[in-house]
């Protein structure tokens, strides 16, 4: 049966104990609110189908989040770039308690979020605003984090996972940007004028494996293997581990450089590359190119040889499903039509 006291506040905080059922309390402004509360609660338990959320009325956000990040994500994600977004979250949903996370505080959120400035730019006033992706991958994160905590820490979360109810910005349309043959050359004589000695060795491999950036620049020499010509990726975007086929031209690229026990085999940092890559494609008068493009010029070469199937082209570059690929058969097409005559 319920109890309901009165608090030096003037708020009323309903209890309800039954055997073989854990003890729930919530305050409320009004006694009637308390015992409506109450008799829905007990209501369920006596039909048997009341599920507790006290886990997720009492948990705030920031407190499941600081559990995600040290519980599940350091042994999920390759990188830390699930810390920023994490981070942008907390700063707006941190306070409230995971129950509290309704689709339209999540809408909201969404929306705010599309009218912030870019950080990356030094005057706000003049700065972009944030684009639908970053935003869509932070809702992904969300989703990500709500997920964790009813399958991995058993919270009940009240109405689901509360992202599936909300519209996401769209992606941007899938990237078709490549370079010239005249551009290849141009970029590879601004790499060599380069300070960074890493940047040509790097931005070749690249181009050799159709590895993402973050995978190449994770890539230890212990994770070569010269004799069978793979690179074992123990963590990847998709969240699994993966072999990397490596060509000869990627066997003489990796002799080529320096030999250190232990360590990466590329020792740039993410953002000290990015600075000299982007010197580089000025220097070469390139425009619109992302170290990104360097991933879709490697796989679309391949797809030009025609001699690789999609599912071969799929273990190159460590897609998931086909269905990403599909952009690349038009070029197989090509070639299988010059064999027909």
């Amino acid at each position: 049966m319920a109890v309901f006291e009165q608090r030096e506040s003037g708020y009323w905080q309903a209890k309800i104990r039954r055997k073989g059922h854990p003890s729930q309390s919530k305050t409320f402004r009004t006694k009637l609110d308390a015992q409506v509360w109450a008799r829905g609660i007990e209501s369920g338990i006596d039909k048997g189908t009341h599920i507790s959320t006290a886990a997720a009325e009492k948990t705030l956000f920031k407190d499941l989040a600081s559990r995600f990040s040290t519980e599940f994500a350091p042994f999920h994600y390759r990188s830390i770039g699930w810390k920023h977004k994490l981070s942008n979250l907390v700063n707006r949903l941190g306070t409230h308690s995971v129950a509290s996370l309704t689709a339209d505080k999540i809408a909201l959120y969404r929306d705010q979020r599309l009218t912030d400035p870019d950080p990356r730019f030094s005057d706000a006033t003049k700065a972009p605003k944030i684009s639908g992706p970053t935003v869509k991958s932070e809702l992904d994160l969300l989703s990500k984090v709500l997920d964790v905590a009813s399958k991995e820490f058993r919270i009940t979360l009240p109405t689901g996972n509360v992202v599936a109810h909300i519209r996401k910005p769209a992606n941007n349309p899938s990237r078709e940007r490549r370079l010239t043959e005249d551009e290849f050359v141009k970029l590879l004589a601004a790499c060599d004028r380069s300070t960074n000695r890493w940047l040509k060795p790097a931005l070749l491999l690249s181009v050799e494996t159709a590895m993402r950036q973050g995978e190449l620049l994770s890539l230890k020499w212990d994770d070569v293997n010269f004799e069978k010509r793979i690179a074992f990726l123990k963590m990847t975007k998709n969240g699994e581990p993966r072999a990397v086929p490596l060509s000869s031209r990627a066997i003489e690229l990796l002799r080529s450089i320096p030999f250190t026990t232990g360590n990466r085999v590329i020792l740039v940092e993410k953002q000290s590359l990015h600075v000299v890559f982007k010197t580089a494609c000025r220097r070469a008068k390139i425009e619109d190119f992302t170290w990104h493009d360097l991933r879709h010029e490697s796989i679309s070469r391949y797809a030009e040889r025609g001699d690789f199937s999609i599912l071969e082209l799929a273990s190159i570059s460590g897609h998931k499903t086909l269905q990403m690929l599909k952009k690349y058969t038009h070029l197989q097409a090509e070639k299988l039509a010059a064999k027909m005559g």
